[in-house]
């Protein structure tokens, strides 16, 4: 049975701290973040920043090899990252043990990172890695993705059914759309990558949680 968990990181150095030297109210969101043949090929979504007036020059970091400014969508710069894995982080912990990457999300003074393993030994490991070569993480949230009983909340966080129950209101999910998803993202205060993010993995939590049953 699938597992995921949530783990924050509120000291060491993750490779994209430096760029909150620079930046240090801006918002990283890491976007499809999927290990393949042990290579990862992320990118990267910097939010709550000027973008008109941004340049990553003096971004150095021994866990960066490269950054490189792909496109900037209403203020919010999609940035392509190319890692050096010889830098231990909670990246090369995901490489090295059986988890995903579910997300990751970091602002200057805290990261949260969202795994899934498909026993909860994949997380043990995880864990494991972190603690044997000093990378500091806490586990903040547990939980399996099996079906729930009617009455329960179906594993979503507050954020998440927020997201999900406004856009259903205001009629994100009609055919045609009523509203846009940045219309959404307005009524919430947040940005429209911010507010994918939640949609999307609030829909993933209510297909685990209804449809998807342990032999599937």
């Amino acid at each position: 049975m699938a597992i995921e968990a949530s783990f924050t990181a509120t000291q060491g150095e993750f490779p994209l701290a430096e760029v909150f030297s620079k930046f240090p109210a801006a918002q990283i969101e890491l976007d499809r973040v999927v290990p393949t043949n042990d290579v990862l090929i992320p990118y990267f979504w910097l939010q709550q920043i000027d973008s008109s007036d941004i340049n990553l020059d003096g971004i150095d970091h021994p866990g960066i090899n490269d950054l490189r400014i792909i496109d900037d969508v209403d203020g919010e710069l999609f940035i392509r990252i190319d890692w050096d894995f010889e830098y231990e982080s909670v990246l090369t912990a995901i490489l090295e043990t059986d988890v995903e990457l579910v997300s990751a999300i970091g602002k200057e003074d805290k990261w949260t990172f969202e795994v899934r393993g498909n026993k909860q030994q994949d997380l043990s490991d995880f864990q494991s890695y972190c603690k044997n070569n000093g990378i500091p993480i806490e586990l903040t949230e547990l939980h399996a993705l099996s079906p729930l009983q009617s009455g329960q909340r179906y594993d979503l966080t507050e954020a998440q059914r927020e997201a999900l129950t406004l856009a259903y209101a205001c009629g994100f999910y009609d055919s045609p759309r009523e509203v846009t998803q940045k219309e959404v993202a307005d009524e919430l205060n947040i940005s429209r990558q911010a507010l994918a993010s939640r949609l999307q993995r609030g829909t993933r939590r209510l297909i685990a949680s209804t449809l998807i049953h342990p032999s599937d």
